[in-house]
């Protein structure tokens, strides 16, 4: 049996901060986390309910580092409709934020940065420590795991994370091998020990030109990462991993729904719910193991029909609908 990570990243999105008033934060919740638009919502009530149809457990990676502008009620909003729904969250930090946060910033030197890996040891361990512990003073159970935004970690993220009682880390991306520092390749493609922590690569396929592509739902088509899914199933492989974001089924800026990605959303996880030989996890209840020391098995090969599907696809949400 095949275990599949579905995992949102959960963020109110520092780059549409425009004023930090109420206000401001009001209009970021409706354009990063409900997604309200002329349709009805599109954001994590909408894929909460689409959960809950299908029996998909998932994994809400969610980022409380706003609470330095809007305070930790702005965190509670996030959280408190995961939980009821009863959906794992779990630790995610954008470090963008303490550019915003003046005063507020927790660290002595006033530092900022866009990454993670930007900052010293000791003050990542800072930055993983406020974000913790304002996870919890928001309603959240102890995280586990962790995601850093921009995948923007390396081996001392994953030092001071275990140095704070968190077992998993999901920031390597196999496909997108520069976004993080972590001293690993694209050859490691399955959970892994590594500095004191269980690395869970984001899944992938390969390209055409023997590259790889990373399982986002904005960056592969429904076929792909059904053919994915199926491919890690057959191999045995014993987890695969998928990513999306909070916000990815409209456009921010407009809040209109881009019909093309919410088709492969909705298609993807009445797959999910019917398909046989895998099943959707979270880190709450079955957390992955690391494999062996072993090769990763192969990822699902390009294939001219898929890729050029997407293409096309792509190119059609692109032009009618728009970038994030």
């Amino acid at each position: 049996m095949t275990s599949v990570f579905v995992t949102i990243d959960t963020e109110y999105s520092s780059g549409l901060v425009t004023d930090l008033s109420d206000a401001g934060r009001r209009d970021n919740f409706a354009r990063s986390i409900s997604c309200d638009t002329p349709e009805g919502p599109a954001g994590i009530s909408y894929k909460l309910k689409m959960f809950e149809r299908y029996g998909i457990k998932a994994v809400f990676f969610v980022d409380p580092m706003p609470a330095l502008v809007w305070g930790v009620a702005a965190v509670e909003d996030v959280i408190a409709p995961i939980l009821e729904a009863g959906q794992d969250v779990q630790l995610h930090c954008h470090t963008e934020w303490l550019g915003l946060a003046g005063d507020a910033n927790p660290l002595a030197s006033k530092r900022t940065g866009q990454n993670l890996y930007d900052f010293p040891v000791e003050e990542q361990f800072e930055i993983l420590q406020f974000a913790r512990d304002t996870l919890v003073a928001a309603g959240a159970p102890s995280p586990v795991a962790f995601r850093a935004g921009n995948y923007g970690a390396n081996d001392d993220s994953l030092r001071a994370l275990a140095q704070l009682g968190l077992r998993y880390d999901s920031s390597f991306c196999p496909a997108l091998p520069e976004a993080s520092r972590i001293s690993l390749t694209p050859e490691h493609r399955c959970p892994t020990l590594h500095e004191g922590m269980i690395e869970v690569p984001v899944g992938c396929i390969g390209t055409h030109s023997g590259g790889l592509r990373h399982a986002q739902i904005t960056a592969l088509s429904l076929d792909e990462m059904s053919s994915a899914i199926r491919h890690a199933s057959d191999l045995g492989c014993p987890s695969f991993t998928l990513v999306t974001h909070s916000f990815e089924l409209i456009n921010r800026r407009k809040l209109t729904v881009n019909p093309i990605v919410r088709r492969r959303f909705a298609g993807l996880y009445r797959l999910l719910g019917t398909t046989g030989g895998v099943a959707t996890a979270s880190y709450r209840d079955n957390p992955p193991l690391p494999a062996g020391t072993g090769p990763s098995p192969a990822p699902l090969q390009a294939n001219p029909l898929r890729t050029g599907y997407r293409y096309a696809e792509q190119l059609v949400s692109n032009t009618l609908y728009g970038a994030l």
